[in-house]
């Protein structure tokens, strides 16, 4: 039934395509682009005014990224490693001690290496919820380091533990003596809260403040996670990037676990290994699309689309997914500048129009670089719906059409306003920006290539918004405002919710991102919520957060995603390119101490 809906009988699927292709290059134009366009009424030959982006090109080419080479892709650094593992997992087995067991899954968690140990991680934790013992009554630290865990693993725990010590806390005296390591564990767990839990917004607000004055006379190793924490808590941290920033903290300490930093170290690298061989094939890939060198006007940032896939998903096991979705990412950027810096306005309605209609007959009136757009858009949603075919027996071409619709819909939308020069309300922008900002299409792509039971009614669900698409998409959209407006401002472009909120309300910029901000600490608390209730899978639960957490860590000093400067660079380095290096020390001695 499916194939008779995009492949004709006496052709295979991608033959059909290839004479699709064919019969596109015979009518597009062969001409050099920009192409000018003929006026009919005089004949004379009329220059379209564009927009100028003056996008930076890639410093990363494909010349360069083919180039690049591990060692530690080979055989014997992964049996090294399966050494170790088995090492830790014994010493993770030998924890006894409630307040070590949670520690140990912390550090475990924080060095990128839990995921090697979830049925073992999970007995613990199953064991320490079903056994309530009073050990951890008295103890701020143990409490909210068990009560972090036991939210962040879906366990349905109150934030009744905290009664006892919420008055010492919002009362406490300079003067008192303050368990530093307690407050600090206080003030992540205050992260893990749902909406309405008031008591741990007091915490919250009590320990941060502890917390920042503390640094005013700090130095040592707490200060270090102290200004990590407040820069960003680590509940909203993509793990891979935690797991870099953990590894090199723990280099410092004295008493460091050698088994463990080593395993953590040779994960590390031996993982990064195969993010380099998928981010040569996505390379091939884009080049191959020849999107980046005939649509010059728009980003080329391949590398920086994959690793939005990579932060959102790091396991081994998602290889898939990272090279499908680094391909959303990369169609969702190019058109994006399509919409935004050089379509006019009558273009981008064709182009939304072919788009809606999903046929290639609809492509004769869209002018050179929108063909080689949609057609390239065209061939590899269905391409990846006949992969699906295959593997499920489902059709979701109608799924994935109707979110690339809507978002270029919702472009559209965007580019009226621009044209117009019309500000829109608060409300108005954040309808609409919520879909463009293009949540809906990377995470309906991602559930179906996740590795997980694949159930249709759940891409029905998704097509009706679903609340963990929704707060994801939100957090997205109102961090990349506050990373990007500035710039945005700049290179010209419709207002965004900062400017629309200061419009609206009369407030002062700083007070309208400071606003921003309180409003993604809600949808932080709503997400934590919707993680608890969800239906959908374990692992597409995780996607959207984690795909909320790149957000963060894209926008967190400016528009990471296009401005190519030295931090975003560094960060890419760490994560796909350079190993962590390993250091000779000549202290041979394991301690075992976490």
């Amino acid at each position: 039934m499916a194939l008779l809906t995009f492949a004709s009988p006496q052709f295979t699927f991608k033959e059909k395509l290839i004479l699709e292709e064919r019969y596109l290059s015979r009518v597009i134009w062969t001409s050099s682009f920009p192409r000018p366009t003929l006026c009919k009424a005089s004949y004379k030959v009329e220059t379209i005014p564009r927009r100028s982006s003056k996008f930076q090109p890639s410093i990363w080419t494909n010349d360069y990224i083919q180039s690049i080479s591990s060692e530690y892709k080979e055989e014997m650094y992964r049996e090294q490693c399966k050494v170790l593992s088995e090492e830790v997992r014994m010493m993770l087995c030998k924890v006894k001690n409630e307040i070590d067991q949670l520690e140990f899954i912390d550090v475990l968690q924080r060095l990128g290496v839990a995921y090697r140990f979830n049925n073992e991680i999970r007995n613990i934790l199953d064991n320490i919820y079903n056994t309530q013992t009073s050990k951890l009554k008295n103890n701020l630290y143990a409490t909210s380091l068990k009560f972090r865990l036991l939210r962040q693993h879906r366990y349905n725990i109150s934030t009744d533990v905290f009664i006892d010590f919420q008055d010492e806390m919002c009362n406490f005296k300079k003067e008192q003596p303050i368990d530093v390591e307690a407050m600090l564990s206080m003030y992540e767990a205050s992260f893990h809260s749902f909406e309405n839990e008031t008591i741990l917004y007091e915490l919250r607000d009590v320990t941060s403040k502890f917390l920042k004055e503390y640094l005013k006379n700090g130095g040592n190793h707490v200060s270090l996670l102290i200004s990590h924490a407040l820069e960003l808590p680590l509940h909203w941290r993509i793990p891979r990037w935690e797991a870099w920033w953990f590894i090199n903290i723990c280099e410092r300490q004295q008493n460091q676990n050698h088994v463990l930093l080593q395993f953590a170290k040779l994960d590390f690298n031996i993982v990064q290994s195969m993010y380099q061989e998928e981010l040569k094939y996505t390379s091939r890939w884009w080049k191959r699309t020849e999107l980046g060198e005939k649509l010059s006007f728009s980003r080329d940032r391949l590398v920086e689309n994959f690793v939005w896939t990579m932060g959102t998903n790091f396991k081994p096991e998602f290889e898939y997914f990272r090279k499908v979705i680094t391909k959303v990412n990369s169609f969702i950027t190019t058109i994006d500048d399509v919409y935004d810096v050089y379509g006019t306005l009558e273009e981008l309605e064709l182009f939304t129009h072919t788009i809606e209609r999903w046929d290639l007959s609809a492509t004769s009136s869209l002018p050179y670089y929108m063909k080689i757009c949609f057609l390239s858009l065209y061939n590899f949603v269905n391409e990846l719906a006949f992969e699906i075919l295959k593997k499920s027996g489902y059709y979701i071409i109608p799924y994935l059409k109707k979110v690339w619709t809507d978002l270029c819909k919702s472009f559209f939308i965007e580019a009226k306003w621009y044209h117009s020069e019309y500000t829109p309300t608060f409300g108005e922008y954040l309808e609409n920006a919520r879909i463009s900002v293009s949540a809906h299409v990377i995470l309906t792509h991602a559930y179906i290539v996740i590795p997980h039971s694949f159930k249709i009614e759940d891409l029905v669900s998704l097509d009706e918004d679903s609340n963990i698409i929704h707060f994801s998409a939100m957090i997205f959209r109102l961090a990349n405002d506050l990373g990007s407006y500035k710039r945005e401002i700049v290179t010209g472009d419709i207002p965004k919710s900062i400017q629309c909120y200061m419009n609206e309300s009369g407030v002062s910029e700083l007070e309208a991102c400071d606003y921003i901000k309180s409003m993604i600490y809600t949808m932080w608390k709503k997400i934590n919520k919707e993680a608890h209730t969800s239906s959908f899978s374990q692992s597409f639960i995780d996607t959207c957060i984690n795909h909320a957490r790149m957000a963060m860590f894209m926008y967190e000093h400016g528009d990471g995603h296009t401005i190519q400067d030295l931090e975003i660079q560094n960060r890419i380095t760490s994560l796909v390119l350079q190993p962590i290096p390993f250091i000779c020390t000549q202290n041979s001695e394991l301690n075992n101490d976490i």
